[in-house]
């Protein structure tokens, strides 16, 4: 079928490419397109700082005796809590194990452990693997760069199991993206409503015939002749049918409540994640509501990362490993103070332990347990004088 000369597709003419300029530029106000959760402000704010809070917590090599739980430490204990990877530490891997979890579709993040001569060398993470389910949801295996690694060789940490595939998990994808989609929505709206040009504060109605307002020289000629003034704030003197002009009130940002609901959706992405408002721009700094967050989401979340590790890497029974979450609640130095003192005349603490509370190096004669009574050691108890026959004398 031959074609009239001059003819163009429509996707080429000249009205359907106005058309499709207004609708993508920036005259639109809509926000569309995929944008990472980790690019929304408010959710890089919660997640990224709840991520960063963990990961200040030491990894804790634990041993179970018959006297309580003692910390171990040698080569491994090293090896897992200052260097895990050879591109970064302890931080870096725990702040992308977070930040995967929680933004993951699956709720998941994957680490390679390495080996030489039976002693770890790494743990590589894994960005992009995921899970395939096999025999019917009755085994997995993960792919990783065209290869398939068997579930009990890579360490496969879960944030919220899903009810159909509890190995796999649900993370916060399908709760965050509405509220990050109104949150892009109100932010778009924002810029587009400050960059906007067209604010006039006034409007007016001109006795005149189009042509001479059909273009600027005709337009301006009629604010010089009426409209300018050489004093600034002097009156307007105008014949009265000639023009009439109305005073134009444009919208704020206060009359379209963007503030309000940026506020309310920033809460809501608080609350998803489990942080507190004030991570995310939302309120002012609560202690208490800080300690809340560490005794639930960050103390789950390192739970969920330490029985990985030693389900996967210790092969001892009384062995594991645990995140030192105490330093990460909020504390006073006055507080941590009141508190060793008490812990130190009662004999429950000794001095070097109540200095490394408040961060001072130990020193020596501060290792043994003693009570209030002149501060003797806790087994010389008994050998006061006053305890003794004669002992008044």
């Amino acid at each position: 079928m031959s074609k009239a000369r001059g003819w163009r597709p429509p996707w080429k003419r000249r009205d359907n490419v106005l058309l499709a300029a207004y609708l993508s530029g920036p005259e639109s106000l809509a926000a569309a397109g995929y944008v990472r959760l980790m690019d929304c402000p408010a959710i890089q704010s919660a997640v990224g700082g709840l991520a960063d809070i963990i990961s200040n917590a030491t990894i804790q090599l634990m041993r179970n005796t018959e006297a309580g739980d003692v910390r171990i430490k040698d080569g491994l204990a090293r090896f897992m809590d200052i260097g895990p990877w050879r591109h970064g530490s302890r931080k870096g891997l725990v702040q992308w194990i977070v930040v995967t979890m929680l933004t993951d579709s699956h709720g998941s993040a994957f680490l390679l452990p390495h080996s030489e001569a039976g002693y770890l060398t790494e743990l590589e993470p894994m960005p992009g693997a995921y899970a395939v389910t096999h025999d019917r949801g009755q085994t997995y295996e993960v792919l990783w760069r065209g290869r398939a690694y068997p579930s009990d060789s890579v360490l496969h940490f879960v944030y919220r199991p899903d009810p159909a595939e509890p190995w796999n998990g649900m993370g916060l994808t399908a709760s965050l993206q509405e509220v990050s989609r109104n949150l892009r929505q109100a932010s778009k709206t924002r810029r587009g409503f400050l960059a906007d040009k067209w604010k006039p504060p006034l409007i007016v109605r001109v006795n005149a015939d189009a042509g001479e307002l059909a273009d600027e020289s005709g337009r301006k000629k009629i604010r010089d002749a009426y409209l300018a003034d050489s004093e600034s704030g002097a009156p307007w003197i105008l014949p009265a049918d000639l023009m009439d002009v109305s005073q134009v009130k444009p919208l704020s940002l206060n009359d379209l409540a963007i503030a309000d609901n940026v506020a309310i959706d920033s809460k809501a992405v608080a609350s998803i994640v489990g942080v507190t408002p004030y991570m995310v721009g939302a309120g002012n700094y609560n202690a208490a509501e800080h300690n809340n967050m560490i005794r639930t989401t960050a103390t789950s979340i390192s739970n969920i990362i330490a029985q990985e590790l030693t389900r996967k890497l210790l092969w001892s029974d009384d062995l594991y490993f645990k995140f030192s979450t105490r330093r990460l609640y909020s504390y006073s130095m006055q507080e941590l103070s009141t508190v060793g003192s008490t812990l130190f005349v009662r004999g429950i603490m000794t001095g070097n332990e109540v200095r490394d509370w408040v961060e001072l190096s130990p020193k020596d004669g501060l290792d043994e347990l003693v009570v209030l009574e002149n501060y003797i050691p806790l087994d010389r108890i008994g050998d006061q004088k006053k305890l003794n026959e004669g002992g008044e004398n």
